[in-house]
This record gives structure tokens, C-alpha cells and sequence, in this order.
């Protein structure tokens, strides 16, 4: 089975979730490799592109991940939530101790995963996550190499949400939007 991370009751409209409450796992610091951590984490080989949106369920506030957030993505040992990492990086959210092993001993490279020994872990894991009706996962292809690919930096997300109420794409806040104009 896939180790589980982020899978928090909060995430999935109130059921019991395997890695429970994220209030539970909220601390003041994180780990002192933890822009290394998130980066490991934002770099998984996707599994499942879900398409929805959700903010912060601590702030209610959007974030980078906030669009797809429940996509799936792994390592090829651990499944997490695509919105893991913002959790990670802003509410500092504990992480087993076989997960920091295991990507330090990495030196936190994606590694590549053979996808006959990853499928098996997948059907048994995805029921305790609340996908067995699911469709099965199955590549093409035997081995998943990790891609480059592009994801916003918390910084330069949060740099590009404008600053000041007057700031509306649409026009200021304090006069409501004429009809028919966009």
C-alpha cells in the first residue's frame, strides 16, 4: 500500500479521512529542508487531474494549488493531494518520519517509478482515500519518468493577487459592475 499524506478530514466534505484532522497536524515551524520538501512534492508524477477548486480550509483564502487541489500525485511510495504542498509550506503540517527518509535520502529527486510494481499499490490504496469507484489507473508506458514541469512559487503567486481593494480587474470595489460590461 501507498503511504498517505494530506488526506485530511477537512479536504473531503466530512468524512473520516486516513490522515485525520489537519488541525491535529498544524505546528508554528516546519522542518528546516522544508522549501526542499514542498519542491519534492510540487515535482510527483501526477496521477489523476481532478477538476475542482477549493481555498485554504484553515484561512479560506485561494492559493496556488487552489484549482485541481485534489488531484493526485505521487513518488511511488507515498499518494498525496496536489494541494499538499501549500499546507506544507504555509501551515507547516508534520510528515511522517519514513517520508523524510525517504526523500533525503533521495536528495529530494523525483525518482522514476516501473509501473508494475506500482499498480497493485494503487488499486489497494485509492478505497482508503474514497476513489474505489475510481477508474483504475494504468499507463502505457512500464517506467514513469519525472517530467519538468512548471508550478507556481508560493511568492510569486501570492505577488500576483493584487493588493488594494481598488485593485478589481472588473472595476473598484465600492461601485458594483455595470451590467453587460466584462
Amino acid at each position: 500500500m501507498l503511504g498517505l499524506l494530506g488526506f485530511y478530514n477537512e479536504l473531503d466534505y466530512g468524512s473520516e479521512q486516513p490522515n485525520g484532522s489537519i488541525r491535529d497536524a498544524v505546528r508554528p515551524v516546519g522542518e528546516p529542508d522544508e522549501a526542499d520538501l514542498v519542491a519534492y512534492l510540487d515535482a510527483g508524477h501526477e496521477l489523476m487531474d481532478v477538476l475542482e477548486t477549493q481555498g485554504d480550509v484553515l484561512t479560506g483564502m485561494g492559493h496556488r494549488h487552489s484549482v485541481g487541489c485534489s488531484s493526485l500525485m505521487t513518488d511511488g511510495a507515498w499518494l498525496w493531494r496536489q494541494d499538499f504542498p501549500h499546507y506544507l509550506e504555509t501551515h507547516h503540517v508534520s510528515l511522517p518520519e519514513e517520508f523524510l527518509r525517504r526523500v533525503r535520502r533521495l536528495d529530494y529527486r523525483m525518482p522514476a517509478v516501473l509501473a508494475a510494481r506500482f499498480a497493485p499499490l494503487y488499486d489497494r490504496t485509492m478505497p482508503l482515500v474514497g476513489w474505489s469507484s475510481a477508474v483504475p489507473w494504468r499507463s502505457t508506458e512500464a517506467l514513469f519518468i519525472p517530467e519538468t514541469r512548471e508550478v507556481i512559487s508560493k511568492a510569486r503567486f501570492e505577488a500576483a493577487i493584487p493588493t488594494g481593494r481598488g485593485d478589481r480587474p472588473q472595476g473598484r470595489w465600492d461601485r458594483p459592475r455595470k451590467r453587460g460590461k466584462r
